[in-house]
């Protein structure tokens, strides 16, 4: 049941959610200043998450202490606007996160929305943003022109997947669309923003022979990954960098932040993500890597740089 909100709320903010991954490191301590459990390596930062084993939590204003769930199921028009009181989601459409890949990540593929459910999994395209790149930093996307299933199987098996699989060059800046169905794998030395299809199904297809501390392996999931690869993906680009990101589960924009911009929330609601610089909204201050929702009841806000070369991305549920 929709509650009424009748009290004005400024930008909202969540308690981010840590998660640890063998591919991971520190660097979310280093670049953003974040207190990360000792001895611990952290790959992934949960910055807006509705799911049943991971929750974002309201830490400031109104509605402190509130779950993104119940903004989401009880304040949807004045949190989200009038434009999504008929999605039928009872979750939180999007996941946000931020990635550390200090170490490579498994080559992997998320399941397409026609297989999804025969694998008992979840649909899950996604956006990446390359906020810092090491020098030599790469990913891998899709297959080489021409290859075939026969073709990626055998590598598998022979160790030669470097002959078969796409590999973009990648630097701070760039962004990349993975449709779920894209063979894909982050390479190491990658800060990235994720921005996503709320799901947590991902298929390895193999781990770089990747061992613990106790000598085991990761468990794979050859016969899903199988079913799940597309086939007929070859050789995708970078995403132009003036160009927005629209899918049918997201619209994302980079926006360069010279001057105040005015932001309209009138029927819908925006996340901002900063990317470089500071931004200042309502009094409230945001540095890179800083998550944060503008609600659809306070109609428009101002974002105004406080230093020069000032970025932020501006993502939007379609409606």
């Amino acid at each position: 049941m929709l509650e009424p909100l009748m009290i004005s709320h400024g930008p909202i903010t969540f308690k981010p959610i840590l998660m640890e991954r063998p591919w991971g490191g520190r660097l979310l301590e280093t670049e953003f200043h974040i207190t990360l459990p000792k001895s611990t390596l952290i790959g992934e930062l949960w910055a807006l998450v509705d799911r049943s084993e991971a929750q974002s939590i309201v830490e400031n204003g109104p509605l402190q202490g509130k779950t993104l769930h119940q903004l989401w199921n009880h304040y949807r028009v004045a949190i989200f606007g009038s434009k999504h009181l008929r999605n039928s989601s009872s979750s939180f459409p999007l996941l946000c996160k931020i990635l550390d890949a200090t170490e490579m990540l498994s080559l992997q593929v998320h399941p397409r929305a026609t297989t999804a459910s025969k694998l008992r999994g979840e649909p899950k395209t996604e956006f990446w943003f390359f906020l810092k790149t090491d020098v030599d930093a790469f990913c891998y996307a899709g297959l080489k022109k021409g290859v075939t299933r026969t073709m990626f199987e055998c590598s598998l098996k022979n160790g030669t997947l470097n002959q078969v699989l796409h590999c973009i060059n990648v630097k701070t800046g760039d962004s990349l669309f993975i449709p779920s169905g894209r063979l894909h794998a982050l390479g190491k030395g990658n800060l990235v923003i994720e921005i996503q299809q709320n799901s947590d199904t991902t298929y390895r297809v193999f781990d770089w022979n990747r061992r613990d501390s106790e000598g085991r392996t990761r468990t794979l999931h050859f016969e899903e990954a199988m079913e799940s690869i597309d086939f007929e993906d070859e050789e995708p680009s970078l995403q132009n960098r003036d160009s927005p990101m629209i899918s049918n589960y997201f619209h994302s924009e980079k926006w360069n932040l010279s001057i105040s911009r005015e932001i309209t929330t009138s029927e819908d609601f925006a996340i901002i993500t900063c990317l470089t610089g500071e931004i200042e909204c309502q009094g409230m201050t945001f540095h890179p890597g800083d998550f944060f929702l503008l609600p659809a009841l306070q109609k428009k806000f101002t974002l105004t740089p406080l230093t020069q070369n000032t970025s932020f991305i501006c993502t939007r549920l379609p409606s």
